[in-house]
């Protein structure tokens, strides 16, 4: 019953955006701000990983560390150029989610890499 209950408030608020006048540019700013939340969440965890992880950072071949800090720049960049590239279609999807999977490779490689014993 209390999932009902959520649902339809759920609804309800669906409903004001699409029926009162100026709803669809009210809902563009709820989106556009949740979004602005939401990377600001993770600019912040970011910068609370680099602060805590700092000497396993520092630890790391500058190879390796030039890796990961592409990587993490990459995926910066194809988050930026998400509009841009799904607004091509099917090939710019296809491409953001090779730059997203190489992105993720190359932390993946140094994560591998760094706890690995010589």
């Amino acid at each position: 019953m209390k999932t009902a209950l959520k649902f339809g408030v759920v609804a309800l608020v669906a409903l004001v955006f699409v029926v009162l006048p100026g709803g669809g540019r009210a809902l563009d700013v709820a989106a556009m701000l949740l979004t602005v939340v939401f990377f600001a969440a993770i600019a912040l965890f970011g910068f609370r990983l680099y602060r805590e992880n700092q000497l396993t950072l520092d630890a790391l071949e500058p190879r390796q560390r030039a890796i990961l800090y592409g990587s993490v720049a990459l995926a910066f960049l194809v988050f930026t150029a998400t509009s841009l590239l799904f607004a091509v279609g099917l090939p710019g999807v296809l491409i953001w989610l090779a730059l997203l999977g190489g992105a993720s490779y190359g932390v993946f490689w140094v994560l591998v890499r760094s706890r690995r014993i010589d």
